[in-house]
């Protein structure tokens, strides 16, 4: 398997750390965020800088995770977009995640597919033009507008994108969309996380139940995992927890290892 390690691992680690700890782990694939305070990239860290780092310690930078509400394009959000595509081109990042909205809004049938294809159609050149791949991913929480992987697979395919598109498949999301379809030709990135509180109801899971994959977990990582692999896909799989628990390990490094020794050996 092909790990990698999401900057949401250990959000509070600065990034040159970050980096440092995914080697150590064996892992030379690395996802930068633009949501972590005090980080890279909002403490104005140069994307020139980014890619330094990441050479000087043997990473690769497989995505910035991420552009939010991108299937709400404004002329706000077109700047938004260039400025992290120009930033994941800059540092030298393949990708960019591009996420939904996931409030409630652009729910109805019919509005949120053509949200969708406008959203695609304008960030087409702007990939293209730079060689990033955009990464869309599906949140399988009811108040998402996108949850469908069918969906997003045939909006790409309906605006061309099949050359600068891919989906994220979150194993996460995936569970609480209750979407059994993946699509391994078209996925790019595979998030994975687990869920292991035996008292949140499945409609009730949230990010802050998100913890690394182990024996408990009742998302069926390892199902999925292997699903995704007889399929054929064959990309990283990266660890994107979001709890607290995890964000306050004193030792991230024996945690993530735990839980790579235990998918391995599952798999």
């Amino acid at each position: 398997m092909k790990f990698a390690l999401n900057h949401m691992t250990a959000p509070a680690m600065p990034v040159a750390d970050f980096f440092a700890l995914a080697i150590s782990l064996g892992i030379t694939a690395v996802e930068i965020r633009n949501d972590l305070a005090d980080n890279a990239i909002l403490d104005g860290t140069a994307p020139a800088e980014i890619r330094r780092l990441a050479a000087d310690r043997g990473v690769e930078i497989i995505s910035i995770n991420a552009l939010q509400r991108f299937n709400e394009w404004t002329d706000a959000r077109a700047g938004e977009a260039d400025e992290l595509i120009a930033y994941a081109r800059d540092c030298g990042a393949k990708a960019l995640v591009l996420v939904p909205k996931n409030d409630g809004t652009g729910l109805k049938d019919g509005e949120r597919q053509q949200n969708l294809r406008e959203a695609l159609s304008a960030l087409k050149p702007r990939l293209e033009a730079t060689g990033v791949i955009g990464l869309v991913e599906p949140l399988g929480f009811a108040v998402c507008s996108l949850r469908s992987k069918q969906e997003a697979a045939d909006a790409i395919r309906e605006v061309g994108g099949e050359n600068v598109f891919r989906l994220v498949h979150d194993t996460f999301h995936h569970h609480l969309a209750g979407e059994p379809a993946i699509f391994p030709a078209l996925t790019g990135l595979v998030h994975i996380s687990g869920v292991t509180d035996p008292s949140v109801a499945v409609a009730d899971m949230r990010d802050s139940h998100r913890v690394l994959v182990d024996p408990a977990d009742r998302l069926d990582n390892i199902g999925q995992i292997l699903a995704l692999q007889a399929a054929g896909y064959n990309g990283p799989f990266s660890f994107e927890p979001f709890a607290d628990s995890v964000h306050a390990l004193s030792d991230p490094s024996a945690a993530v290892k735990a839980s790579m020794d235990y998918i391995r050996a599952a798999i």
